[in-house]
């Protein structure tokens, strides 16, 4: 399977249906859909950071809905157990053996619902899962099956009794996205649908699981010059050597770039990665991987800010390289 300029209409024709089934449920925020389903055709994770009540857990669900398949949701709360995720071990006393009793994370979309309220050791069982694609319990592994994606979501208020992520397991999600409160149109809409409970609004299913897997494996075909590769070789060591941070992007941070930019080029019609799909993800696929300098936070850095700069200081490709 080759991504030709034929496939490319088709996949950005799916695309913009898919996308235009959530915009149903989350108003006015069509760039946030687009992200979202961008890391889910790349085979990547969402986190979504935002303040309460600005639509991350209807996102998730409507996602869910969209692609068919099967989704759960996890709300992670101090008291969560591992096990109470990935699942346990149960001896039958009629067989004499250990039966394994599968958790939630055994779905296509999984919705893990303010992850950093969790404790350190329930957050690391998303760890191989999120990488792996299958969970280890009683040293047998379990495969989770494909398509499969987690989309987090956490508060950036209210941090008493949170736990913060770390950096190991941020940069197992391919993007971050904020979504914002909606605008005055937008509000009157929702307002207008008050008299409906937002967990009784469902879309219908666009595509099948399996087409959704034939999509993923259709943008990984999609073609990358070397001078797209060697552009964000040097945004990633522009990271590095900024003087604001103390841990630039990783190298997964690098694959992450070129793999939804891929995705994005495919959703635009195209077969090929431009400059321009490359500038569109640098701050959903970077800024949550880097680590600033406390003294350069204390002063109001921030990471979309150190981003912005490298993009600007950053010049990208003119031409092709030859192969």
């Amino acid at each position: 399977m080759t991504m030709t300029p034929e496939k490319a209409s088709w996949f950005s024709e799916a695309f913009n249906r898919l996308v235009g089934n959530v915009d149903q449920v989350l108003l006015g925020k069509t760039f946030v859909v687009r992200l979202s389903f961008t890391a889910l055709l790349s085979e990547g994770h969402l986190l979504l950071e935002d303040f309460p009540g600005t639509g991350k857990t209807s996102l998730a669900r409507a996602m869910s809905q969209t692609v068919g398949g099967t989704n759960s949701r996890v709300q992670f709360t101090p008291d969560l157990l591992p096990g109470d995720i990935t699942g346990v071990s149960i001896f039958d006393q009629r067989s004499n053996t250990f039966e394994f009793h599968r958790g939630p994370i055994f779905a296509n979309i999984v919705l893990a619902d303010e992850i950093n309220r969790a404790s350190p050791k329930t957050q690391s069982a998303l760890l191989e899962v999120m990488e792996e694609g299958r969970v280890t319990v009683d040293g047998v592994s379990h495969d989770v099956g494909s398509p499969f994606m987690v989309i987090a979501t956490q508060n950036p208020i209210e941090q008493a009794g949170t736990y913060r992520l770390p950096e190991a397991q941020l940069d197992r999600f391919i993007m971050k996205a904020s979504i914002g409160y909606p605008d005055h149109a937008s509000t009157i809409r929702i307002l207008e649908g008050a008299g409906t409970k937002a967990h009784d609004v469902t879309v219908p299913e666009i595509v099948s699981a399996e087409q959704i897997i034939e999509m993923a494996a259709l943008a990984r075909t999609v073609h990358v010059d070397p001078s797209i590769n060697d552009y964000v070789s040097r945004l990633i060591d522009a990271t590095r050597s900024a003087t604001e941070v103390r841990l630039g992007a990783s190298v997964r941070g690098a694959l992450a770039l070129v793999r939804t930019a891929k995705t994005l080029a495919a959703a635009n019609g195209r077969h090929y990665v431009i400059p321009d799909d490359v500038k569109a993800l640098v701050e959903p696929v970077l800024s949550h991987r880097l680590v600033l300098d406390p003294e350069a936070e204390f002063d109001g850095v921030t990471a979309p800010s150190v981003i912005n700069q490298i993009l600007i200081e950053t010049p990208p490709p003119s031409e092709r390289q030859a192969v």
